[in-house]
């Protein structure tokens, strides 16, 4: 319990002064790119002071300078800095806007170039995925979760349909990311950081090009948790 409280109390040092550091970067760099290389070292930084190594696979499927849409499981709040930390793109991460309340951490959200979603307003979530459409169109990559939320039991959960609603809308390649091994670092409802060994797989991307409307998004919803089902192990 004591180094479990260590960790936690080193992971948040490290994220108050990150925050800090991004929102310092927001007025020199509005394309995002900057505040994101922050992200990237928050992330690398926290996942080592906690005792969290992760390892990778498959970004040998990726097209450098290409834009994707990444449609992960999710399983801890440690989901976030494993993506972050593992693929060497310029991603745009889709939040949940109650996490703009936190001090320091949520201002930078609030001001960064990610994208915040209202889940208690469907008028807000469209325009939401608006904004989503525009970034990728302008060449960044966006990252969300298929489940939406993060799983209570460790067992991959069913998906939703607004990540494939914003692929059909785009028309971008969908990576499907498996990540094995942060619900046991971390789970809901848990402060309690265990170390240990993350597994972070990337499937072949996913075209999209050719898909229209409703069927089209549920076909590849299907694909997508297909392939991370394929990868996943139930923690």
């Amino acid at each position: 319990m004591l180094g479990s409280l260590l960790r936690l109390a080193a992971g948040v040092m490290v994220t108050l002064v990150m925050a800090v550091v991004a929102l310092a970067t927001i007025p020199f760099d509005r394309t995002g790119r900057l505040y994101h290389g922050v992200c990237r070292l928050w992330s690398k930084t926290s996942l080592r002071v906690c005792g969290v190594r992760v390892r990778v696979t498959g970004t040998e499927h990726l097209v450098p300078g290409r834009s994707y849409i990444y449609v992960s499981n999710h399983a801890s709040m440690f989901d976030i800095p494993v993506v972050a930390a593992g693929i060497p793109d310029d991603i745009r991460m889709v939040y949940k806007r109650e996490l703009e309340k936190v001090p320091l951490f949520g201002w930078g959200l609030r001001w960064s170039n990610y994208i915040g979603i209202d889940r208690g307003s469907s008028a807000e979530a469209r325009r939401s995925l608006d904004e989503a459409v525009e970034k990728i169109r302008g060449g960044a990559s966006v990252l969300l979760f298929g489940e939406g939320t993060r799983t209570e039991d460790g067992k991959l959960q069913p998906f939703k349909r607004g990540a494939f609603h914003l692929a059909v809308r785009s028309g971008v390649p969908v990576v499907p990311l498996t990540i094995n091994g942060t619900y046991s670092i971390v789970p809901k409802h848990s402060l309690r950081i265990r170390p240990g060994t993350v597994d972070l797989v990337l499937s072949p991307p996913i075209p999209t090009a050719s898909l229209e409307g409703k069927n089209g998004e549920r076909t590849l919803m299907e694909h997508v948790r297909a392939a991370i089902a394929a990868q996943y192990r139930d923690q």
